[in-house]
């Protein structure tokens, strides 16, 4: 495009309310050449709503890109920290599965001396994980686990769902399970994940006085390592 049609065009894209910049970037020509040639042009109020509208939809785009561009890198990030973490802990020792389950249940198990053991909650994967520590770091059996289901009564009729839910996870029979507590507390609204909530479960061991004992025991000594060097 000749000097002069670049500079016809300029002028034409400014009064149609096009930034500096933009006619720049649109005839990849100098800023110095696009401001010289659109100094003299007064745009009109018309002109100058359109240039405003024209920039906050740039700005709005670029924007959108960016944001974009985070998510995108986000993702990337994302993916890789878990195929690295896959990696890391794919290679667990007894060990590693003892001081990890010891933390889970340091954070969630019942530890009062008064209480049976028991771990509690409503993560599938954090009970499915206890479940393996209880059995392969203290032997514990199938039959030895008393689960027990806390959930509001205002899912008492899909409560057979809930019991057969736990019990498809655990591989153990319903008559396993304790009686399902319903609790009566007031709900403000219907979740809209009612029909796949499957309450709170107290993963409980059957005559475990001794290991709870034992787990208390280990919990202490762990609280007591704020005092000593770690090697």
């Amino acid at each position: 495009m000749a000097k002069f049609q670049e500079k016809i065009k300029a002028q034409q894209l400014r009064r149609e309310g096009w930034s500096i910049n933009t006619i720049v970037k649109k005839l990849n020509v100098s800023k110095g050449s696009v401001s010289s040639w659109c100094q003299e042009i007064t745009l009109t109020k018309k002109q100058k709503e359109i240039l405003k509208r024209n920039a906050i939809e740039a700005g709005h785009n670029g924007r959108m890109i960016g944001a974009n561009m985070n998510r995108k890198k986000k993702l990337e990030k994302i993916k890789f920290y878990e195929k690295s973490g896959v990696e890391v802990i794919k290679k667990m020792s007894k060990r590693d599965l003892f001081m990890t389950g010891l933390g889970l249940y340091w954070g969630e198990g019942v530890k009062s001396d008064k209480s049976s053991l028991a771990f509690v909650n409503s993560d599938q994967e954090a009970i499915l994980f206890m479940y393996k520590w209880f059995n392969v770091v203290f032997g514990i059996k199938k039959e030895e686990f008393m689960p027990r289901i806390f959930i509001n009564e205002m899912h008492k009729p899909r409560i057979n769902k809930v019991l057969k839910f736990w019990s498809n996870l655990l591989e153990l029979p319903i008559e396993q399970f304790g009686n399902p507590v319903l609790l009566k507390m007031k709900q403000k609204k219907v979740y809209e994940n009612y029909e796949n909530y499957y309450g709170v479960l107290s993963l409980k061991v059957r005559k475990s006085s001794e290991l709870k004992y034992k787990i208390l025991g280990l919990l202490k000594a762990t609280k007591e390592l704020n005092n000593v060097d770690v090697a």
